[in-house]
């Protein structure tokens, strides 16, 4: 008998609810609530993190207010900004936030004009189009992931 399977993109990672019946997928859907992709995003993005915190080694450090770029490597703004976003509890942080963790890093970047671009690239998005707030997209951290880290981490 066929199965009727249904994707969903989320921020984490695709989920897939899948039944014999359509009832079946409309009642696996009603499980997935607010509050459980709430907390499986947070435990995905502590996961993460730690992972983050020991490929970083050398790169960033996290300092008591946030991360900061100790590479002595010449990176461009946008992955400045990148690392920066990357470093952040769910990736995310304010134009403000970010400025003050590349100052403190000894980056001068214009972050506003950046980030505009970084938006129109596909590689940070506005999670609340009113707030200030920035977060990585899954293609910046692929981008970060594929081709930053890695030239960084060459010795």
């Amino acid at each position: 008998m066929t199965r009727i399977k249904l994707g969903i993109r989320t921020p984490f990672g695709d989920l897939e609810v899948s039944g014999k019946t359509t009832s079946e997928v409309l009642d696996a859907l009603g499980t997935l609530d607010h509050e459980f992709l709430a907390k499986v995003n947070e435990r995905v993005s502590n996961l993460l993190a730690t992972q983050a915190k020991d490929d970083l080694k050398g790169i960033v450090e996290m300092g008591r207010d946030g991360p900061v770029i100790v590479t002595k490597k010449d990176l461009s703004h946008y992955e400045s900004i990148g690392l920066i976003l990357y470093c952040f509890k769910d990736q995310q942080a304010s134009s403000r936030e970010i400025k003050k963790r590349l100052a403190v890093g000894g980056k001068d970047v214009t972050v506003p004009a950046r980030l505009h671009e970084m938006r129109i690239r596909g590689h940070i998005f506005k999670p609340m189009e009113k707030m200030p707030y920035y977060k990585l997209s899954t293609k910046g951290v692929r981008w970060l992931e594929e081709e930053v880290l890695p030239t960084l981490k060459k010795k």
